[in-house]
């Protein structure tokens, strides 16, 4: 018979008073943020959850009702209708801020005069509050004395109520959208650009490629990790979309029903109609399609994300 191996206990080595001392400072330390998060979202998610298996008054008195509000959302014309407008944002404001956010940041990065200047011009948009942003482009939208018309008007055309016609209110809240977002990703890209190696673009000049060349092979390939976050984070941004068309388009307007979208629904079904079990459930609908959608796209990014 084979010897059984006797195991040797090591002892536990106890505890300093310093060490006991650095853990009470670091729990001290991250407690904020810790309790934060528990106030401002874990909890407000899972009675959000809870919600929206319940009929819930305006005193947030819930009784339950099981799946009726998930029933009621299959056969929702108008959750439907949200739903391709919402989608309809995500992918042209998505690919087309992402254009320009890599064409920016590949003009700034390059020696040009005054480049402090453009990128603090560029970005001052993603730090304006998102309401006097939405306050300004309903000025300039204005079917009466907007920008826009008088700048029409001087090359003899006729202008239009842009924010009131179904065929072009929602296009005008996606440039405003595009507008907002190109500055601050045009900020990540260039760091991501500026991260790249300078023995990449000499070693690739050695061996006679141009400046064309070492954009789309060298800084495309290496910038896709940078790509890649800004993607997802645009894409996150625009399914949750709402102060823009809250501000920009007017709850009585004959277009906001062709610029509501997901999150403009949820609230007014859950601040306006006072139904927030239907609201709740329409929240995590949106939560599951961005799961998905965020679950794909980390599936997919291994075929073309380059991390080497």
């Amino acid at each position: 018979m084979a010897e059984k191996k006797q195991q040797v206990k090591v002892p536990k080595k106890k505890a300093s008073r310093r060490e006991k001392k650095d853990w009470v400072a670091g729990y001290l330390f991250i407690a904020p943020v810790t309790l934060g998060l528990l106030v401002f979202y874990i909890f407000p998610f899972i009675q959000n959850f809870w919600f929206s298996f319940n009929n819930v008054n305006k005193f947030n008195m819930a009784t339950f009702c099981g799946l009726e509000n998930y029933s009621k959302m299959i056969v929702d014309t108008e959750l439907y209708q949200t739903l391709w407008n919402t989608l309809k944002y995500v992918v042209i404001t998505v690919p087309v801020g992402l254009f320009l956010s890599i064409l920016l940041a590949a003009l700034l990065n390059s020696e040009i005069k005054g480049k402090s200047f453009y990128r603090t011009i560029y970005f001052l948009p993603s730090v304006t509050m998102s309401v006097a942003v939405s306050l300004i482009w309903k000025w300039i939208y204005n079917g009466e004395y907007g920008i826009l018309n008088a700048i029409l008007k001087v090359f003899g055309l006729e202008g239009q109520n842009w924010l009131s016609n179904q065929s072009t209110a929602f296009y005008c809240v996606m440039i405003v959208g595009i507008w907002c977002s190109v500055g601050y990703n045009m900020i990540i890209l260039l760091a991501g650009m500026q991260g790249i190696s300078k023995s990449l673009y000499e070693a690739a000049a050695i061996d006679g490629a141009g400046p064309k060349d070492q954009f789309f092979h060298v800084t495309m390939p290496m910038l896709t990790p940078t790509i890649f976050f800004v993607m997802i984070t645009s894409i996150i941004g625009g399914f949750q979309v709402f102060d823009t068309i809250y501000m920009m388009i007017g709850k009585t307007s004959m277009a906001y029903e062709s610029c509501q979208t997901m999150i403009a629904m949820f609230y007014r079904y859950g601040f306006e109609f006072g139904k927030k079990g239907y609201a709740a459930a329409i929240s995590i609908f949106v939560f599951l399609i961005i799961m998905v959608v965020t679950a794909f796209q980390m599936w997919g990014q291994k075929k073309w994300v380059n991390y080497d």
